[in-house]
This record gives C-alpha cells, structure tokens and sequence, in this order.
C-alpha cells in the first residue's frame, strides 16, 4: 500500500499544446505548487521530440527533418534521452511530499500508473529505475527533477508506437535502423491502443485510489496562463535554452 497519502489532487487536464507550452507550465506549476499536488494530463500539438536535460539537441535529434514535417523540438527540464511525443497520454505529477530515495519516489508516482494499466486490462510492472512494462516490453517510460524541496516527475504512456517515425527524427547510429534493429524496438516498446480520454479518466481514477485522495478538477488560473505563455517565449521556445548544449 502507498504510504504516501493525500487528502486532495488538484487535477489539470490541459489539451494537446506546443512542446515549449508544456514544459513552461511543469515549471510553473512546480514553482507554484501548495500543499495539495499536482496531477496534470496532457498531450502534445504539433508532435514533439524532447531532449533531457543533459542532450545536446544537434546531437541527438533530425532538426532540419522535424521542421519538414512540423514537429517540434524542446529541451525538458528532467534527465534523460530523446523522446518522440505523438501518440501517447502525458503526464505530471508535482508535489512537495514524496520519499527521498529517489527509487522509491519513482516507485510512488508508478503506482498509480501500473493501476491505470490494471484497470485498462494490461498486467503492468514497475522496471526499475524508472519505467513501466507490460509482457517485458515498456509502455511508460517516466523521468523525474527536484527543486527548492519540489518534485516534478513527468512521463509518456504510449498509445501507439511508430518505430520507423521515431527513427527517422531522431539521429540513430546507421546500424540501429537496419529492419532488424528496427523489429528489435518493436518487440521492446509497447502501445496499448486505447483512445486518450479513456486513459485519461482511468488515470484520474487511479490517482484517487492510489493516493486515497479527493480529486479537485481545475483549470490554470489566469496567473499560471499568464506566466506560462511568458516562459514559454522567454525560455523553452527560444534556441538559448533548446541549443545550449
């Protein structure tokens, strides 16, 4: 049983927005968090690659190609690797209590993931550190940041995959996009073919059971909006931050 338990989630389902938008509103809603915290859902319009926070962006990611074909590009605040949003459920998770451990942080907020996955009818596991997998391939891969006593973690539940797309964006070494490699990464990654707001309100549900909370279903304030649109321009738009590696 989570041991973590909340008399209340304050629950933001946010739309299908920029990648610069985004990730402006995890810092805002991270700089701004109260007692009660955060579970916001969400997706990504146009399709985004992210790069962690460590990535170069040249290095790792298609840039002339994703501005073909209108696919944005965005550094996250969080660790990790490059990843392509397209057919997937997004969310966050912020909040300023949660175990130390970093282990058991991620164990907490994949509870109530794994359940959602339960619910939805898939035998889902937690794969440390910190993913999610079903029958041995991974559905929901997660990453996780910590400011002034603050927890963000955020992470893709993926609805559908397409493994030639995602290749094709991404700057993989030639010999990983053989059609044996790229079988390999199907047979590695999952996507569990279910409609977004179905995921959604199973989340929601997840959420509340998990956490034995009440959920309070909000929008952004006008000062979150209004902060988030400056960021956005100001930061997570701008090529200082995307290229700065």
């Amino acid at each position: 049983m989570n041991r973590f338990e909340f008399t209340k989630i304050r629950v933001l389902e946010t739309g299908h927005n920029s990648g610069s938008w985004n990730m402006a509103l995890d810092e805002v809603l991270m700089n701004g968090v109260g007692d009660t915290p955060i579970l916001k859902i969400y997706g990504w319009k146009p399709s985004c690659v992210s790069i962690g926070y460590f990535q170069s962006m040249n290095e790792e990611v298609n840039v002339e190609k994703c501005k073909q074909v209108g696919i944005d590009c965005v550094r996250r605040i969080t660790g990790g690797g490059a990843v392509f949003h397209e057919s997937e459920l997004t969310y966050s998770f912020i909040s300023r209590n949660y175990p130390q451990s970093i282990m058991q942080s991620y164990e907490m907020v994949c509870e109530m993931l794994i359940l959602t996955l339960k619910k939805l009818g898939f035998d889902a596991k937690f794969s440390p550190l910190n993913d999610i997998i079903v029958g041995g391939r991974k559905v929901c891969g997660n990453a996780q940041t910590r400011k002034n006593g603050v927890m963000l973690q955020h992470g893709t539940m993926l609805l559908g995959v397409d493994v030639e797309k995602m290749f094709s964006l991404l700057k993989v070494p030639k010999e990983k996009i053989s059609d044996k490699a790229i079988e390999d990464v199907k047979q590695r990654v999952f996507g569990i073919g279910k409609k977004f707001d179905l995921v959604a309100n199973t989340l929601k549900d997840s959420a509340s059971e998990t956490f034995s909370a009440d959920l309070s279903l909000e929008n952004i304030t006008q000062e979150e909006a209004a902060a988030t649109e400056v960021l956005d321009l100001e930061k997570y738009a701008s090529k200082e931050w995307n290229f700065k590696r």
